[in-house]
């Protein structure tokens, strides 16, 4: 640990080791920087979530905070990478990368939520960075990549039918396990319009989530998250 960064471990000794990062800098902004690393051991498991929900502030910093997370599961491990949202404030500027090596057995479910500033407070994000990055390895060979860039007038390009439908929080969500092709029916099954599910390779399940706001996101992928993990959303979320 370095800086605003923690980690803490609440609650009783499970099966599953849960543990909650929390920023106590309040949020990100220009020049900011942090980086966190996981480990889950062989057979191990291990419930990986944040305190509160992440804020990326505006600022006048050309350089843009920048969020690392590298993630490993050795063999036999069960990782679950459920991090609450984080919101987008209008002049924001964000650069995030996640990267995961996956041993050949082990299990992972991944999760980011982007929410395209505060629809009840009645904010539009018509000046804003965003580069977000996936990166899951399984036995050093590339699973799962994934990019997305957002920059400028943000709300117009998601108001754009081949956008996002004017969708005002996004979420992705990977599955990757050996019943990650079992699952596919019963996830798309529970899907809001627009969302979708695929299998864009054997035992990987990707799903990306569209709502009007976050609480009807979260709303969403509660049980989405649950059904696929078998067992409940960590204790932060319920708070």
């Amino acid at each position: 640990m370095d800086g605003s960064l923690k980690v803490l471990f609440p609650g009783r000794p499970a099966p599953a080791l849960e543990a909650v990062t929390l920023n106590t800098s309040g949020g990100l902004t220009g020049g900011d920087r942090l980086r966190f690393t996981a480990h889950a051991g062989p057979g191990a498991a291990l419930v990986l979530s944040t305190q509160a929900a992440e804020r990326a502030y505006g600022s006048s910093d050309p350089d843009p905070a920048r969020v690392e997370t590298r993630l490993t599961a050795e063999e036999g491990a069960v990782l679950h990478w459920l991090p609450q949202e984080t919101i987008l404030y209008e002049a924001c500027a964000l650069d995030r990368r996640l990267r995961a090596d996956l041993a050949p057995d082990a299990r992972f479910t991944g999760l980011e939520t982007l929410v395209f500033g505060r629809r009840a407070m009645g904010e539009r994000l018509t000046r804003a960075s965003l580069h977000d990055r996936w990166d899951i390895r399984r036995d050093g060979r590339r699973l799962f990549a994934d990019g997305l860039r957002l920059s400028g007038d943000v709300a117009a390009r998601l108001a754009s039918p081949f956008g996002a439908r004017g969708a005002g929080a996004m979420a992705t969500l990977v599955h990757a396990a050996p019943d990650a092709a079992a699952r596919l029916r019963q996830v798309r099954a529970m899907l809001p319009f627009p969302s979708g599910a695929a299998l864009p390779s054997e035992g990987l399940l990707v799903v990306r989530l569209l709502a009007e706001d976050g609480h009807l996101l979260r709303a969403s992928l509660v049980p989405l998250v649950e059904r696929l993990t078998r067992a409940p959303v960590p204790k932060v979320w319920r708070l």
